[in-house]
């Protein structure tokens, strides 16, 4: 009687999931950084290099003056503290230092598909309150299209380099900075998580809107405006909880140079 054989398994190839894989690595602190770096040295660089012609984004001016009135008045500090932030958060995740440089690829192309969303949801937004209020309705970006598309090459390359720092030192102070400790203090008030991030993204997207008519560069309040940047802000601060840093600071900088050239 011939011996029982008992069956060897069989091993399954591992079916590659190149989604999965870009979703995951795309929202980590390490493709954040690497992705917004360029960014940063572009509008940095670009303001020394425009000097007075260059056009400084708010979030900007207000970080280096907090960083002035705490005696940090060095100009690179503020750069350097964006990339400490994310290079301390990548180190609590306790995740591998090692990035594919496809993923960034990527990530552009969705920052891209992002903002083109946004700038939808803007015009769509607008055609609404012209039904309801009757005449045109201009979306935020477009208010000072023509003074400075019509100043020359300079205003041009200095206004868009503005829209790169907006793009991260918004992302930064409304996102990276503020929404954590926003949510923080209502979950510990006992709110459940949907709850809390509902609450917490409403809060700091009503802040980043209000921000843009605060100081002296603050523009004219508008309805419209100010309730369309409450939308924008929510759909930063939504990027910024289920897509990353990253993600959120390119979207940004992408819809305000596409809604100004649209």
């Amino acid at each position: 009687m011939p011996a029982k054989t008992t069956p060897v398994p069989v091993s399954r190839p591992v079916t590659p999931q190149p989604l999965r894989d870009y979703w995951t690595q795309s929202r980590r602190p390490l493709a954040a950084l690497a992705f917004v770096l360029p960014l940063l040295a572009l509008y940095e660089g670009g303001v020394v290099v425009l000097g007075q012609q260059a056009v400084r984004n708010g979030a900007d001016v207000w970080l280096r003056q907090f960083l002035d009135l705490t005696g940090f008045g060095q100009y690179f500090l503020l750069p350097v503290l964006t990339i400490s932030l994310l290079l301390a958060w990548h180190h609590t995740t306790r995740e591998r230092w090692q990035l594919s440089a496809a993923v960034l690829y990527v990530m552009f192309a969705e920052c891209a598909v992002l903002a083109l969303v946004l700038v939808g949801v803007g015009r769509l937004q607008g055609l609404v309150v012209q039904r309801i209020v009757g005449g045109p309705v201009l979306p935020p970006a477009t208010e000072m299209e023509v003074p400075w598309m019509m100043a020359g090459r300079g205003a041009f390359l200095a206004r868009m380099l503005g829209f790169v720092g907006a793009g991260v030192y918004e992302e930064m102070l409304f996102r990276l900075m503020l929404l954590p400790p926003v949510s923080a203090c209502v979950t510990r008030c006992g709110a459940r998580r949907a709850l809390g991030i509902a609450l917490t993204v409403i809060a700091t997207s009503l802040l980043f809107s209000a921000a843009h008519y605060l100081g002296p560069h603050g523009e004219t309040f508008d309805s419209f405006s100010f309730w369309f940047r409450c939308t924008a802000g929510a759909f930063f601060a939504l990027l910024f909880v289920h897509r990353g840093f990253g993600i959120a600071a390119g979207t940004h900088a992408l819809y305000d140079i596409m809604a100004s050239l649209s």
